[in-house]
């Protein structure tokens, strides 16, 4: 089945730059040109949040992995951490010198890496949004960089039209692509970790092994490529392009699957949900548009039958089924493995409850910030106050 467009919202003002899911699909958080996030409800009737603070263009937005934050980074040079409530409440914080592209949480949730025009990229605790290092070999804007899903490396794609390779343990960079013909607007891990996925203004995208350092997939495109994401099964990947166009591409069998028509001028900014049911979009045209993806309803079978390296003249792109049917099989064995419903079902609530009190502690840190910096308002206000009583003391004496 076609993937079908499910909802469509309105309420930026200007280009949306930024699209992201929270973990359990009931949120979707955007950012916009229009200084804004916006965080909509999946639930009909429900209203869409509007988060002022940011003083210029916000670039990018990204849910914590337990959803109970959203980071987002701005022209305005600053990372703001928000509450994604009611109230809206964020702490910010001067991350580079220029404009902030990219941000990116840990899997853990306890590490931010920030990309910007400065030419730099830092990483910083979430906790307290303690600097931590800077990893500075770009020679132009860097556009977007993300952690490895086990946290070990980071990728960093930029203007000088290079995708960087960090160990984040020596901070020193293990290895430089140099394929690309243009800028490179968006780079991201594959859920295995084992590839990367880098979108170019020379309209392609490149897929490489990150242990090998070789390219896999190679697709050319007839526009720029602003924006990628992963299926969460690995098997698919879906961009947002120039030309107003969402593709899918099938990564198995190494071809074009769909093309999404929805938006009018540039599609900018793409993310599939984190069950990868649904995917988001946004354009130059300040909408967002929610996606099904439909295509993977039957992505349960296709995990049992799949043998290794099936795909069709494989030569092109059998790197990535040999390495993608590793990871299919391990799957199929836990469920094989007969567990029994009750322990599944007790592991299931456990995880659940931990997720919970991570989530809680979250914002409880979050909280603490916000009151950190309240505190220090007041104690500059108090200052202020003390220094013109003693101004006015002075001018009575005298």
């Amino acid at each position: 089945e076609d993937p079908s467009l499910e909802r469509n919202f309105k309420g930026h003002r200007d280009a949306v730059t930024s699209v992201d899911f929270s973990l359990n699909k009931k949120q979707l958080a955007s950012g916009s040109m229009d200084s804004c996030l916006m965080i909509w409800s999946m639930k009909p009737q429900m209203r869409a949040y509007r988060f002022v603070g940011h003083r210029d263009a916000v670039m990018c937005v990204q849910f914590s992995p337990s959803g109970h934050l959203v980071a987002s980074g701005s022209r305005d040079k600053t990372v703001r951490l928000w509450i994604p409530s009611i109230k809206g409440e964020s702490t910010v914080f001067k991350a580079h010198t220029a404009t902030v592209r990219s941000v990116n949480f840990s899997s853990d949730g306890q590490s931010i890496v920030t990309a910007s025009d400065d030419k730099t990229v830092k990483v910083w605790t979430v906790h307290r949004q303690k600097f931590l290092f800077s990893l500075s070999q770009h020679i132009n804007w860097v556009r977007c960089a993300r952690f490895s899903p086990d946290g070990r490396l980071i990728v960093s794609s930029s203007d000088d039209k290079t995708v960087k390779l960090w160990d984040k343990t020596s901070r020193e960079c293990i290895h430089s692509f140099c394929e690309h013909a243009g800028f490179v607007n968006h780079v991201d891990f594959h859920p295995s970790g084992t590839c990367i996925a880098a979108a170019g203004t020379d309209s392609t995208v490149k897929l490489w092994d990150v242990r090998m350092n070789r390219l896999l997939q190679h697709y050319q495109g007839n526009s720029v490529v602003n924006s990628l994401s992963f299926h969460p099964s690995g098997n698919y990947l879906v961009t947002a392009s120039n030309d107003s166009t969402l593709k899918i591409l099938d990564l198995l069998e190494g071809r074009l699957l769909y093309t999404l028509h929805g938006h009018q001028g540039p599609a900018t900014c793409v993310a599939f949900s984190r069950s990868g049911e649904l995917f988001a979009s946004g354009g130059s045209d300040e909408q967002v548009m929610v996606w099904k993806t439909n295509f993977d309803a039957d992505y349960g079978d296709a995990l049992k039958t799949q043998k290794s390296g099936s795909t069709v003249d494989g030569s092109h792109h059998t790197g990535l089924s040999e390495m993608d049917s590793g990871i299919h099989h391990k799957k199929t064995k836990t469920q094989d493995s007969g567990r029994n419903h009750e322990q599944q079902e007790v592991e299931a609530s456990l995880a659940n409850t931990l997720e919970h009190i991570m989530g809680q502690l979250d914002v409880l840190t979050q909280t603490v910030s916000i009151l950190e910096q309240r505190l220090t308002l007041t104690e500059d206000k108090l200052k202020e106050c003390l220094e013109n009583q003693q101004k006015i003391i002075q001018n009575r004496t005298n």
